[in-house]
């Protein structure tokens, strides 16, 4: 496939990962696509890139991005991994619709891209390497959306489209997505070369990580001691990640170690979702027969990945005992970055002892009668800014319309603002605002997106985009993207094809 001569060669492109050598990965070549028009793109990832505003906006981007073209200095390659799918070891995966592109040097640090969708490589199995447009805009949408929430995740770049047919539940159309993160590292590279017992490989891979991703640990002796470091560092941004998404609503669908990133970001968007109603119970994949991966069971899966990471770093840390120790500090360490996101909520400026129980109450609150997640969160923010100026518990009314147990949503008042009392509610007020957002990527949301741009219409992409990009923000004129989801909303079904 020939390379692209374009501006983009002033950017420093190489694959560090490609260093690695070929035990990790196959190189790949994309498999072209017919007639690809753009069906979306951000500006803000262009722009954290450094990417030349000549190359971005050009047709060359266009066909680089839809793997029609290689970029200059790319290697492209699919990288293979192992991994645990709904509880069971499912043996040897990889990479089987991303291309690893390479890396280049950012503002922000090195980034690395991906092709996702590019055509098949030697781990795509029985799959056809291809991702269609639906998969890809939910994938797009929700990326931008959780970076615009500040949470930790993958990011996209662009979306590419064609009119080739994929097969699916029916025929769609394929797409490509460009996504981009300092590392696309999973717990399931690190479990399949454990499982092959190739301890060499397995030090060379946790090295590696060290060395690009974990430099502090590098002032540590080589040795067990830094591997217990690495696996440490893991698990605190794991519990960290897993906060975040406990404390907006946001359901995984399949959190397999495979979908596990090193790094603590949030990667694959298959069957996600934000909740709606609140249901501890939740499940948004409904491939998921067994709820092993329902909302509330979320942060236990996560511990249970993580495990399974430790177990795979056992040759490195050489001690069983000690790496127990490491991992069950995510027993501590979730508990403690929930309860503080849970405080941000609430508009607390910090988390004092009680506080644990008044979440707790709000929770019991909001499940019987599966109150809106988002709204009574944005509906609360909203009401301690008005009370702040009044001092008049009417400003609450429209949270408390939003309940049939009167009773029950008093008592829970009551204490809240006896709580809230020796805090600056200002203050409080712009703390909750900037914590609950007005706008997320609900199922309904995506839905209409995807409908539109089917028939060629991706304005409700970009409107989705500029709205998920500033979620804190009010964006007078669009209160039906923050309004309670339409009733067929609770029919739409996500699978682990979407």
């Amino acid at each position: 496939m020939p390379s692209v001569a374009d501006p983009l060669t002033a950017l420093l492109w190489r694959n560090r990962f490609a260093e690695l050598g070929d035990a990790f990965y196959t190189p790949v070549q994309a498999a072209p696509l017919r007639d690809v028009h753009w069906v979306c793109r951000s500006d803000s990832v262009a722009s954290s890139l450094g990417l030349p505003e000549n190359w971005w906006r050009s047709p060359m981007a266009l066909q680089a991005l839809a793997g029609n073209e290689v970029l200059p200095g790319s290697q492209p390659l699919a990288s293979v991994y192992s991994g645990h799918q709904f509880g069971v070891w499912a043996g040897q995966l990889g990479d089987g619709r991303a291309l690893w592109l390479g890396e280049i040097d950012t503002p922000s640090g090195p980034q690395e891209w991906q092709l996702k969708g590019a055509g098949l490589t030697p781990y795509s199995r029985m799959g056809d390497g291809r991702a269609v447009l639906r998969s890809s805009i939910r994938e797009f949408l929700c990326s931008e959306a959780m970076h615009g929430l500040g949470i930790p995740t993958t990011r996209a770049l662009a979306i590419v489209a064609s009119p080739d047919k994929v097969l699916r539940e029916e025929l769609e159309t394929a797409a490509v997505v460009t996504r981009v993160a300092p590392s696309f590292l999973r717990f399931g590279h690190f479990e399949h070369f454990a499982a092959l017992g190739r301890q060499a490989e397995l030090k060379q891979l946790a090295d590696f990580a060290i060395r690009h991703y974990f430099g502090d640990l590098l002032n540590i002796t080589d040795g067990p001691e830094r591997y217990l470091a690495l696996l440490e560092q893991v698990v605190l941004r794991t519990a960290s990640l897993l906060a975040h998404w406990q404390s907006v609503g946001f359901c995984h669908g399949v959190m397999n170690t495979d979908n596990m990133s090193l790094l603590g970001l949030t990667i694959d968007y298959g069957p996600f979702q934000f909740l709606d109603g609140f249901d501890p119970a939740h499940i948004c994949n409904h491939s998921d027969h067994q709820g092993r991966y329902a909302f509330a069971r979320q942060p236990q899966v996560a511990f249970w990945n993580l495990y399974c990471l430790g177990q795979a770093l056992l040759p490195l840390t050489q001690d069983q005992d000690a790496s127990v120790d490491v991992l069950d500090l995510f027993k501590t360490a979730y508990p403690l970055q929930l309860d503080k996101r849970m405080a941000a909520k609430l508009g607390l400026n910090e988390v004092q002892t009680g506080d644990h129980e008044l979440v707790d109450a709000v929770f019991k609150l909001l499940t019987p009668e599966r109150t809106d997640f988002t709204i009574f969160w944005r509906r609360l923010s909203h009401a301690v800014a008005a009370y702040a100026s009044s001092q008049d518990t009417q400003a609450f009314q429209p949270v408390a319309d939003m309940f049939m147990q009167a009773e029950a949503w008093a008592s829970w008042l009551a204490n809240y603002l006896q709580r809230l009392a020796p805090q600056d509610l200002t203050l409080a007020a712009q703390t909750m605002l900037a914590t609950n957002p007005k706008f997320v990527l609900r199922n309904h949301l995506g839905e209409q997106a995807i409908r539109q741009a089917k028939m060629g219409d991706f304005s409700g992409v970009s409107t989705l985009l500029t709205l998920l990009s500033s979620p804190f923000d009010e964006h007078p004129g669009f209160e039906t993207y923050a309004a309670f989801p339409p009733d067929w909303a609770s029919s739409i079904a996500i699978s682990c094809s979407s």
